[in-house]
This record gives structure tokens, C-alpha cells and sequence, in this order.
């Protein structure tokens, strides 16, 4: 089942009224076969932002030593195949539409991650505890705003509350994986 501009609007806007799970068509998150991450970078082009559907995979999200945890869901619905390389730029925005302290940091090693078409890669974004953060400027955050490995377009998760810091960043997120990041979700 191919993606559609009208499925990813759904699923954003379940994700807006607190759902459990963001429902998305089984291709979008249908586990890949390995010989669709293959390195082809030169036969395959940088994804560009009117090309990914940008998704938070909602849920209690993970936590540990006073980070939660939640995967962050990037889908290809264009129609070729395009490669996802190191970070996302991910920052918390404020109801007023301002950014919260500094971007996300990074962890791990940069990889290259090609998507076909319906395919869907990951990162795993950790929020930190901002009460746990010496001397953070409190600042309650009300949505995230998420760029595509070097795309200049953002995506903005609306509705998503959680307390920042203005003077610090309390976001964490690793590089781009394949497939999806749902918890408990084993792929087909």
C-alpha cells in the first residue's frame, strides 16, 4: 500500500490528540530487506524534505536515568529510492513558536541509510529530565521541530509537551537507522 498525503495527516493528527500509537500504512513501516540499505551513493540522491514524512513514533516512550526516550520516524513517499546520512537537527519549540535552548546533540557514529519508496528509517531522540540539569532556566516546551539529515525544511511535531531548558539543550539523538524505531513492533 503506498503512502498518501491523506495517511500521513491522520497519523500526525492522532499523534496530536495523545494517541498510543501513530497508525501508518504496513509499507511505511514493514521491516526492510538488507539489500535496500545497501550503500549506492552513487545511484541513489539525498532524500529532500517535500519527500519524507517526518513522524513521531508515539507511545510511553523508554526511559532511563532521567531520560525518556521516544524514535522518531522518517518515511520516504516519494517515488525513488533516496539516502539519509548522520543527524537530524531536532529542537524544542515553545506554544509561541520559538526555539528552547540549543539543538539537539548527537551520539554514535554517522551512517548511511538508503530508503525505497514506503520505506521508513529511524533515530532515537532522548529527552532529558530538565529538572535533573544544574542551573536550566525552566521553559515548557510544546511541540518539536525536526530537519531531515541536511535538508533546510523542518517539520514541526505539534502537541508535544515537555519542559525544557532556555539557557541548555535537554535533547539527545543518535544517527539514522533502517526501519522503524516502534517499540515492540517486530515488522513483517
Amino acid at each position: 500500500m503506498p503512502f498518501t498525503t491523506r495517511s500521513i495527516r491522520v497519523a500526525l493528527a492522532a499523534a496530536a490528540v495523545g494517541c498510543a500509537a501513530v497508525s501508518l500504512p504496513t509499507a511505511a513501516i514493514a521491516a526492510p530487506s538488507h539489500a535496500d540499505y545497501a550503500s549506492q551513493t552513487g545511484r541513489v540522491s539525498p532524500c529532500k524534505s517535500f519527500n519524507m514524512a517526518i513522524w513521531l513514533g508515539l507511545g510511553n516512550g523508554g526511559g532511563a536515568a532521567g531520560t525518556t526516550f521516544y524514535p522518531v520516524e522518517f518515511s520516504n513517499i516519494g517515488r525513488r529510492a533516496c539516502t539519509l546520512f548522520g543527524f537530524p537537527g531536532i529542537s524544542a519549540v515553545s506554544i509561541s513558536g520559538r526555539q528552547i535552548g540549543g539543538a539537539a546533540s548527537h551520539r554514535g557514529r554517522r551512517r548511511l541509510v538508503v530508503l525505497r519508496p514506503g520505506g521508513t528509517a529511524h533515530v532515537i531522540l532522548g529527552i532529558i529530565d530538565a529538572g535533573n540539569i544544574a542551573r536550566c532556566s525552566l521553559r515548557p516546551g510544546a511541540s518539536l521541530k525536526i530537519f531531515a539529515p541536511g535538508q533546510a525544511a523542518a517539520t514541526v511535531i505539534p502537541s508535544f509537551t515537555f519542559t525544557a531548558c532556555a539557557n541548555k539543550s535537554v535533547l539527545v539523538v543518535n544517527a539514522m537507522h533502517p526501519g522503524t524505531g516502534i517499540p515492540g513492533f517486530t515488522g513483517s
